[in-house]
This record gives C-alpha cells, structure tokens and sequence, in this order.
C-alpha cells in the first residue's frame, strides 16, 4: 500500500508541528480524512485546544472540539507518524534577516523523532534554498537517517490568509514539491485528499519556496506604490481615494489600496529575498525600495494625527486620542508585526498616552505589548481624536451616533477623525463637522 492510502485506512499517522494561523487549519482539514497529531512546543496553547478553545479563530472553537486531532506538547509522540508537516513561523531578526531558529528548531525535534519511511514537508515560509541546505542536513544527523533512501523530504508553501473567511485553506490551489518527482508524487496525493481547488507540482523545492516570497513581495511592491501616490497626493491636497475610485474603472486596474502593511508574511517575507539576493551579490532595487516605504507608513499616519490635532487647535501633549484596531489585519486577532504599534510608539515621542481598544484581539496579548490594558468600548468618551486603524467589521458596523459618543462635546471642541482605511463616507463626516483624513 502508498503512504496515502495507508493515512487514509488510518494504519499510519499524520502529524502537523506547530498549531498557529497555519497549522491549526492544516490539522483540522487532515483530521476530516486521517487520524492526525497535532504538536506544539507551548504546552498552554495545546491545553487551549484540547478543551476545544481556538484563540486563533481561524477555524472556531467548535471545530477544533469536533476534530478529533490528538493535541501534545510531547514532541516523542512524534515517532508515531509517518507524514509530518512542519508549519512553524519565520520571522525577521531586528536587522531585518531571517530568523530561522524556529524551523532549524522544528528540524531537530522532528529528527529526533523520525522514522523510517516517512515523509517531511515543510510549509514555513522561506528563502530558496533553506529546505535543502539547512532543514535536510539537520533531520539527517539527529534522525541518523538519510533523505531521499530512508525518509522523503518536500516542501509546500502555506497560503493560509488569516482572517479571510472566503479565501480558504480547501479553496486555494496547493503548490507542492519533493526531491524528487516520485516524493513529490507522493505528497501530492497526501495533500489532494484535502484541497479541493487543485494541486501544482513545482519542478523542485527551491521553485516552490521562490513561489511564496515572491507572491508576498509582488503584493507589498504594489501596496507599495498606492502608499507613496498617497503621501504625494497628501501634500498636493488630493483625496487618494477618489483617485483610485477613478482609475478603478478601468477594466485592467489591480485595485490596491494605501494601508499599514504588518503581519508575519506581506512585512516580512520580502526581506528573506532581499537577504539571499545580497547574499549571491544582488542588491534588491525595488523590493527593498517598497518595503522601506510600508515600513515608513505608521510614522507617516502618526505625523498626520499631529498635524490634524494642531490644526483643530488641540494642545498634543495634553490631547485625548482613541486608537481603535490593534490587530495587523481587519477581523483577525493576530497581533504580530502590527504597524499600529509603531503609531502609538510615536506617538508617546510627544508624551501622549492614547486609550487602546480592539474588540477582536487578546486584551492579555494587548497589554502584554503596550504595557497598558485597552479599554471597554463605552469607555471611550471626551475624545478630541479619535483613530480608525483597522476596518473591523464592527467599527464598519458603526452609527454616526456612536462615533459622535466617543468625542468631547461643546462650542469650542474639533472631532479630529482619522479613519486610515476609509471605513467611513468622507463628505458625511465632513458635513457633520468632523475634522476628517484618511490615507
């Protein structure tokens, strides 16, 4: 029997390391068709999903509950599968190169752990070359088993888009590959039990982990260029976007629009381009041009929160700002790489202490980063500024009686409003007496 039909009369094993945005999604799919063991080394978040919580909200409580995948933090339970998906993060180093300790981590857990005639794959994200000339080597020496005669090794990059209920783990095509095109056959067949909108066999690994840094890189470059027309029209007094309102009515328009660009893929997988491409002796022009831009854009909406504050004739060190989304992203509870930090970071340069509130992130997660519990929702009141960061559906939710609850009251009081993703009708709240700006 294949190793695919031996997962699915549930004689061999799946596991998935590492139970994050990715992971989780990966497990609860493969339990649908597999008997499935889910490993993380945080013994408190696997606590979390054996008693059926999800605090990823990427697939609900009810489902991990339902699943049935066998959650641990005892990596020797490990031993018992054969087909082991690896979906660990990888983040950036505070000098912007990769930060690989999580997967090289992962590769030594693993390889402790592995058996003869498994397979590996990875889906953390990155740089061509990392599967082969890193991850291999290291499940080689702690397994004592050589790839390619006693284990198969492949790679599919994850295209999991947290938050989206719509673009979904099932619907998305899945690019795979192996050392070789029988591994890469096999994995294939593994992951063809799940994915519904099809399966794209790249010739080689280094293709497939090129594939994702590139399709992240070619988002940030374009969100990129909507951010500098943004700051340009900015100072040209033009709204960007009745500009794009406009130019969208062309049939060939890629709709993208001015915002923060954070989380753990579009922010960060272009610098592990740039970092092998220096390495080989290239220095990345327009990915690293784009990405220094996104990255300047939270200091770019905090010096326009200051300038809208002095011309509404606000005192700034003494003014009362609301910031409302913390997350990286609209409906998600992911907090990482948020850009909203880097606002309020900058804005405590000028000795405010904005009130914090975000309705779907964790308020331990939230005070764990700013030092600083967030507030109800009710409480927000007597503001002379008040920050839209992230187009939650429940601020898009909002009446113009709730946002005007939230501000200070009188003859003389402004309502700066800054609404940095465009939730609300501009010329309404213009209308209404709202000092207004958007990106």
């Amino acid at each position: 029997m294949t190793l695919v039909e031996n997962l699915k009369s549930k004689k061999e094993k799946l596991a998935v390391v590492g139970l994050g945005y990715v992971g989780m999604p990966l497990a609860v799919a493969f339990a649908k068709k597999f008997s499935v063991i889910g490993f993380d080394i945080n013994s408190e978040k696997v606590k979390l999903y054996q008693n059926g919580i999800d605090p990823t909200n990427e697939v609900g409580s009810k489902a991990v509950l339902n699943s049935g995948v066998d959650f641990t933090s005892d990596e020797k339970r490990l031993n018992e599968a054969k087909f082991i998906v690896v979906a660990v993060p990888t983040p950036i180093n505070a000098d912007k190169t990769p930060d690989l300790l999580p997967v090289t981590s992962a590769c030594e857990i693993v390889g402790r752990n592995l058996c003869k005639g498994s397979a590996v794959v990875f889906e953390s994200t990155v740089y061509p070359g990392v599967t082969e000339d890193i991850c291999i080597p290291i499940l080689e020496r702690e397994s004592g088993l050589e790839c390619g005669k006693d284990f198969i090794v492949g790679y599919s990059p994850e295209r999991i888009n947290p938050g989206d209920k719509v673009h979904r783990l099932e619907n998305i095509v899945k690019v795979v590959s192996g050392i070789n095109d029988a591994a890469c056959e096999e994995i294939a067949l593994v992951y063809g039990e799940i994915i519904e909108a099809g399966i794209h066999k790249a010739s080689s690994i280094k293709v497939a982990e090129a594939a994702k840094v590139v399709e992240n890189s070619q988002r940030d470059i374009n969100i990129a260029f909507m951010n500098e027309l943004s700051m340009v029209f900015n100072i040209m007094g033009i709204d960007t976007r009745e500009v794009i309102d406009a130019m969208n009515t062309k049939w060939n328009a890629l709709k993208f629009y001015p915002g923060l660009v954070g989380g753990h893929c579009i922010g960060v997988d272009p610098y592990y381009f740039i970092y092998e491409a220096e390495k080989l002796g290239y220095h990345s022009q327009i990915i690293l041009s784009g990405r220094k831009i996104n990255d300047g854009m939270a200091k770019f909406v905090a010096e326009n929160i200051i300038k809208q504050l002095i011309l509404a004739d606000k005192p700034v060190r003494k003014a009362k700002v609301a910031v409302l989304g913390l997350t990286f992203k609209e409906d998600c509870p992911d907090t990482r790489n948020s850009k909203v930090e880097d606002i309020i970071n900058y804005l405590r340069t000028y000795e405010m202490e904005p009130v914090i509130f975000d309705p779907v992130a964790s308020k331990a997660e939230i005070e764990k980063i700013y030092g600083c519990p967030p507030v109800e929702f009710d409480e927000i009141r007597d503001m002379d500024c008040v920050v839209f960061a992230v187009a939650h559906k429940e601020f898009k939710d909002l009446s113009l009686e709730d946002v005007d609850r939230m501000f200070a009251h009188g003859e003389d009081c402004k309502r700066v409003l800054i609404d940095v993703k465009g939730i609300f009708d501009k010329n309404l709240m213009i209308s209404k007496g709202y000092r207004y700006w958007r990106l």
